[in-house]
């Protein structure tokens, strides 16, 4: 199969955007681990010098792929250095348990007026985001630690799976809204969406439906279901009830009462309404397509 430039390019500045990501990652590693300040400010300079080469790449009107080659040696040369140090142990491949930290929003507490307000996101972000990356690092140390006593042990998985779930709810929203939103899908994922719910109207209609159902304390989920093949629209109660086992989530809308009610107190629907103005499709979009390489036998 033959491939266009442009796709080409898009390919390559995807590549050059998770470099970035690596290099942030590398470097929260390393303030977690007990380097010496002179040492940490050593390594976090060469990171940095070597993302603002990458970014100049990224500005270059066509990737050479020569100098892509050399940036990925380059990162790997850093990574190894590091790895070299004595009592330097590099993995970023996870989050060791009891160390998840809140992330940072995408875009200004401000960025979504006047769908949904600066008090809010400061509140929703700050306030109960935070809660939950608490919640759960507590869990997981009582779980995970080598504390013998995890007693009472339905406690802790109970923990772990509320703040858990909230947790990786949240960081999916605050990506799934932009203030940049295109207001519609486009491309193969709104052909899935028409494939499996006839139009994006009839999609928009049940997940709105859905979403003003929810009481009090839950989200309206769009997932798509390897199992099956297929998009789906789920209610999950609170966080972590009522899930349809072995689906990913694509599109989450917060529907307890602290996402809205500072701003829309009981008018939910037009706090729904609001949203669908904020939708980041690309996001969406970005994540049905890696959800679509997950492979299972249909059944």
């Amino acid at each position: 199969m033959l491939i266009r430039g442009d796709e080409m390019e898009n390919t390559n500045q995807n590549y050059l955007e998770s470099l970035i990501e690596w290099g942030e990652r590398i470097k929260d590693i390393l303030k977690e681990k007990n380097i010496p300040e002179e040492e940490l400010q050593d390594w976090t300079i060469q990171i940095e010098d070597w993302q603002k080469t990458v970014q100049l790449q990224m500005h270059e009107e066509r990737a050479n792929s020569q100098d892509i080659a050399n940036i990925k040696e380059e990162g790997k040369r850093i990574l190894d250095s590091i790895k070299g140090q004595k009592g330097t142990p590099i993995n970023d491949s996870h989050i060791s348990y009891g160390k998840h930290k809140l992330p940072e929003l995408p875009y200004a507490y401000d960025a979504l007026e006047p769908f949904i307000s600066e008090d809010i996101m400061r509140l929703h972000h700050d306030e109960h985001h935070k809660s939950y990356v608490d919640g759960l690092n507590k869990a997981e140390d009582a779980l995970y630690s080598t504390k013998k006593d995890r007693e009472p042990i339905k406690h802790w998985l109970r923990e772990q799976a509320f703040h858990g779930s909230g947790h990786y709810l949240h960081t999916i929203f605050w990506n799934n809204v932009s203030p940049n939103s295109s207001k519609n899908p486009t491309g193969e994922f709104l052909m899935q969406l028409d494939q499996d719910f006839g139009s994006f109207k009839n999609f928009k209609t049940l997940f709105t439906e859905t979403a003003a159902s929810v009481e009090g304390v839950g989200w309206a989920v769009l997932v798509w279901e390897p199992r099956s093949g297929r998009l789906a629209i789920q209610s999950f109660e609170k966080h972590q009830m009522f899930h349809i086992a072995d689906t990913i989530p694509l599109l989450v809308l917060d529907m307890w009462e602290h996402a809205y009610y500072l701003q829309y107190q009981t008018d939910k629907r037009s706090y729904i309404q609001n949203w669908w103005n904020v939708v980041n499709w690309d996001d969406v979009s970005k994540r049905y397509t890696e959800a679509r390489k997950l492979k299972w036998k249909l059944s």
